[in-house]
This record gives C-alpha cells, structure tokens and sequence, in this order.
C-alpha cells in the first residue's frame, strides 16, 4: 500500500506547478513542497526519539515538519498550537516512553467526553482507508480547493488533508472563520469548485452573518462536510435553501473509529441525526442496548499507554461508542444521542439534543443548550439556557410556547435562562461538562 509521501511525491513530479497549499501569505506547490519535505526529512532522521512531537499552526513550516516527520520514519504527535508547556512536556514524557506497536504513524490526542487526554495511536494504512473512504463517498477530485479552518492536530482537518493529497487537489489554510469576508474571498478566487469541512456552530455563524455571501457563492461550492456535533434541522434547512447545488454532508466520524458513514442532506432527505451508510471500508451495528458499533479498516490501533481503557473500548476487532442509534429502513445510521448526555426527568429519557434542536428553530434564538437542574418540586428538571440574537429579544412564555408546539410535554423545559453564552469546546461541541453539577 502506498504511504501519503508516495501520493505526494507522484503529483510533484507529474504536476509540479499545481498549487498543493496556499494561506494569506503565499503558495507552496507540489514541487516546492516535495522538495522542502525531504530536505527537512533529512534533519529529522537523524534524530533519536522514534516520536516527533510538534505544535500545530496554519502555516507552512508545520505542513513540510507533518509529512517530513512521515517520511523519516518517525510517529508524529501534533498538538494544539496553545497547549500549556506543562501538558506539552507530559506528552513528550507518555509517548517518548509507551510501547506501541511498529505500524503506528500517528498519535492524535483528544479529550472526547470524558475530559481524560487520551492519544489514539493511527497507521498509515489507517490514514489511507480514511482517505479512500472521504475520496469515494464525497467526490473529492484534483479540480477541487479544500478550505480548512480548523486546528490541524484534530482528525477533522487531517482527515481532509489526506484525501486532497492522494487525488492531487489544492488545500488552503485558515486559522478559524474570525475574518468570514476573507473565506468568501477565498471562495471566490479559487480557480476551481472548492470544499470545506465546518462544524455546526461555524454553520450557524455563516447563515447568521454570511447568508448573502452563501448565495452568491452558491455555485462554487461542491460540497461542504459538517459533524463533530449535531446539526439543528433549521441550520440543515436554511443550508439547502442557500446552496441547492451544493452537496451537503453530515458524517459520523471519531478520532477512535475514523471515518466511518456520511449522508448527504441536500439529496432529498433532510432529517436531523442521519449520519447515512457506512462508506466502502467500514462497517458498523447496533447492539442490545442501542449503542453504535464499528467495525472495518479505519479503528484506532488503540490508545498510547493505556491498554486498559483500549481493551473497554477496542474489542474484537469493533469500536464500542457510547453513541446511541438505529439504522432505518434504508441502512441509514440515525443518531439517537450519546448516553451520558441523556437526561432523566420523572422517569423519562430526554435527548437534550432534541430539546435545542427545537430551540434554535425558532428565529430569535442564537444559540442554547438544554441541561438538568434541581427543582425544589420534580427533583431534576430540564433547564434551557439560550442567547438571543442580538437586536432581537423573546419571552420566555413565547420561547416555552413554541417548545410545547414541536416537543412531547415531557421535554418540554420547565426553566429558562438567558445568558450571554453558551459554552462549546475547540471543535464547536456544545461543553456540556462545564455545566454538570459541582
């Protein structure tokens, strides 16, 4: 099998000119990025450690340090361009020590759901089964700029990196959606159709602040790929409105799994939670209590320094996730919540997820997060804090009403707060840690 260097190296020589990454302050084609990566490459050989470990950045000395640690023959651990030199050192510590098999090439540290820094441990084999899925499944071609804003250490950029180098495509870089009307720019000045992968929350801010921009950009869009979190119904709506053209996709993909199923909402069905059918290297099932198993060529290897927690999670060749689903009739993956995120109230099971679905259909409402709290009658009770728009402003009767008017009663919130904020992790995941009792 090939490694992501071989690819690399093929299009340097049969299209050197093609621009392979590009950001504000320049390109780098795929003849000057070959050339820079085995030149780097020759550095980094001589060192002792098998494992590089590097801050990630959008630029491109990080890019040529990415593929030349590969090539060298080293296991490459990109971190957060702003983690604290503490935990830096720690992960310096962990992986120069752990004992990890020969094939791995990756070690991609996420905190997921339980808060626990845990490095997933990927091969290059891995890696181009994740590619070949993406490149199979969404369409991605060598007439084709991917935009990628996102940080470069998460496997939802990476991932887009590597199917954009196999095919040859052009990739630019950007450090997160501060400045939309340079993305629109970008968009727009790309010689060809362009892509992008965004989570939900930087959706939302571009139908909030860009829906004019979204329109007239509309047929330059091939498609856009969204997960990490949920989708709201009303943002998948207002999305297909603006880019009927546009292949919309909502995937279902972990750091531990890869990538592992996609649907395509603009296709005609636009429901909420369809994640679509496993894609040709994965395979996936439910089991008796309704959580999501997968199965094929993408799962983790396992975890750095830590079997145990690999052995309750990687078993029998499977990923047992803590995400609850179903396959519908057609086979499609529907996301039915994650099991610590389920909300017990009177006896009721509530999926938060549906509660702020239904909020944010509602036109004033910005952003929101459905949680527990204590009520001095019911014991635990469902508590809506939302953000209003700004310029705009909602009655929490008229907010309950409308809740009442898409909900079950049981999920219907009994309190409502307004704040400023509602808190989400890096990757745009609504932080529900950071509102779990004390």
């Amino acid at each position: 099998m090939n490694r992501l260097e071989d690819y690399l190296r093929e299009h340097a020589q049969s299209s050197p000119q093609r621009i392979a990454f590009q950001n504000s302050d320049g390109i780098l084609t795929y003849s000057e990025l070959w050339t820079a990566v085995c030149e780097r490459a020759s550095e980094i050989e001589s060192e002792t450690s098998r494992v590089y470990v590097l801050r990630s950045a959008h630029d491109f000395d990080f890019i040529i340090d990415y593929f030349a640690a590969h090539k060298a023959g080293k296991v490459v651990v990109p971190l957060e361009k702003d983690l604290p030199d503490a935990q830096f050192q720690g992960i310096l510590e962990l992986t120069s020590q752990a004992d990890m098999p020969g094939d791995v090439t990756d070690i991609l540290f996420t905190t997921g759901t339980t808060g626990k820094q845990k490095g997933t441990m990927i091969s290059q084999g891995i890696i181009i089964y994740d590619a070949e899925n993406l490149i199979d499944a969404q369409g991605f071609s060598s007439n084709l700029t991917f935009i990628i804003t996102g940080p470069l250490n998460h496997i939802g950029s990476l991932s887009k990196i590597w199917p954009s180098i196999i095919v040859g495509a052009s990739i630019y870089i950007m450090d997160g959606l501060k400045d939309l009307p340079a993305f629109f720019k970008v968009v727009k000045d790309a010689p060809w159709k362009v892509a992008t992968f965004q989570v939900p929350a930087s959706l939302r801010m571009m139908i909030q602040f860009g829906e004019k921009q979204l329109r007239d950009c509309s047929e330059k869009f091939d498609f856009i790929e969204t997960g990490a979190a949920p989708i709201s119904q009303s943002d998948m709506e207002k999305l297909c409105e603006l880019l009927p053209h546009t292949r919309l996709y909502n995937t279902y993909a972990s750091t531990e799994t890869g990538i592992i199923a996609t649907h395509n909402f603009n296709g005609g069905y636009c429901v909420a939670g369809c994640l679509g059918k496993p894609m040709k290297h994965s395979a996936l099932t439910i089991d008796d209590d309704g959580f999501i198993v997968c199965q094929g060529k993408t799962l983790m290897i396992g975890y750095c320094g830590d079997l145990d927690e690999t052995n309750r999670v990687l078993r029998e060749n499977k990923i047992f996730t803590k995400d609850k689903g179903i396959l519908d009739e057609e086979g499609r993956l529907q996301l039915a919540g994650r099991d610590g995120d389920i909300i017990n109230v009177g006896g009721f099971k509530v999926n938060p997820v549906e509660v702020e679905d239904a909020a944010q259909s509602m036109p004033e409402i910005d952003d929101c997060i459905c949680i527990p709290s204590q009520h001095p009658v019911l014991g635990i009770a469902l508590r809506l804090l939302y953000v209003v728009k700004e310029g705009l402003s909602v009655e929490k009767k008229a907010l309950a009403k409308h809740l009442a008017s898409k909900l079950e009663g049981h999920k219907v919130p009994q309190l409502y707060t307004q704040v400023d904020k509602v808190e989400r992790t890096y990757n745009g995941k609504l932080n529900r840690k950071a509102y779990s009792p004390k």
